[in-house]
């Protein structure tokens, strides 16, 4: 609470209130061990119908998701860029027992997750290189990229190929294969992420995965009136 405080320039007494309220209604969640708060996946929900026109992403999202799960039987999620950080809005688990699990609500890095450079690398030139120029680059495993010159090449041989790839970057032994999800102007909203343990999704496989994705992905991206090629 006085982290917030202090950000806002807020009286602590009146943070306390406000969050005590986002939390009865819902909206904020309280970690009983930690205290801290974060956003619920209820308040999440408000903004589904206003990423583009209704009916709303993770509407026409979910079937597909759910297709490309059976089809793959790993993890399956939906994202968005949110500022210069990326937020699950949804997931499908996989069917393995042993799984990987991305909550909604889960912040991702732009410069190490496969979900966002899926949708950096078809934003408009000009809108990317203003991202890429105010982005820290932490390192997050030994093979994450921390400069922006690799960053750019891995985007522009996402953008070719059609999806983008985290071997590790973001989580050490994880492997995720994203495309992008584009509105009726072409516009890349969201993207399509199949995630999964190494060991089951190591090379030739995940590359072998990456045109499924992006086929999944299409669809999706018709569903929201987009009739360009792929």
């Amino acid at each position: 609470m006085g982290q917030i405080a202090q950000d806002l320039g807020l009286p602590k007494n009146s943070v306390f209130r406000i969050t005590l309220t986002l939390v009865r209604a819902g909206y904020v969640q309280r970690d009983p061990d930690s205290a801290r708060v974060g956003l619920s996946r209820k308040l999440l929900s408000l903004g589904y119908g206003a990423l583009r026109e209704t009916p709303s992403l993770v509407e026409q999202s979910l079937d597909v998701m759910r297709r490309l799960r059976d089809a793959v039987r790993e993890t399956v999620c939906l994202s968005v860029l949110v500022e210069d950080e990326g937020f699950v809005l949804e997931e499908v688990p996989g069917l393995y027992p042993f799984r990987c699990v991305v909550d909604p609500g889960m912040r991702q890095p732009l410069h190490a997750s496969a979900s966002c450079k899926a949708i950096l690398a078809c934003l408009p030139p000009g809108e990317q290189e203003a991202i890429l120029a105010r982005l820290p680059m932490p390192r997050l495993t030994a093979r994450t990229l921390t400069d922006a010159a690799s960053l750019r090449e891995d985007l522009r041989r996402a953008r070719e190929r059609g999806y983008a790839l985290d071997r590790g970057e973001h989580i050490e032994g994880v492997v995720c294969v994203a495309a992008p999800i584009l509105d009726r102007h072409g516009y890349p909203v969201a993207s399509l992420t199949v995630t999964g343990p190494a060991g089951r999704m190591a090379d030739p496989l995940v590359t072998e995965s990456g045109p499924q994705v992006r086929a999944f992905a299409d669809r999706i991206s018709k569903n929201l009136g987009y009739e360009g090629g792929p």
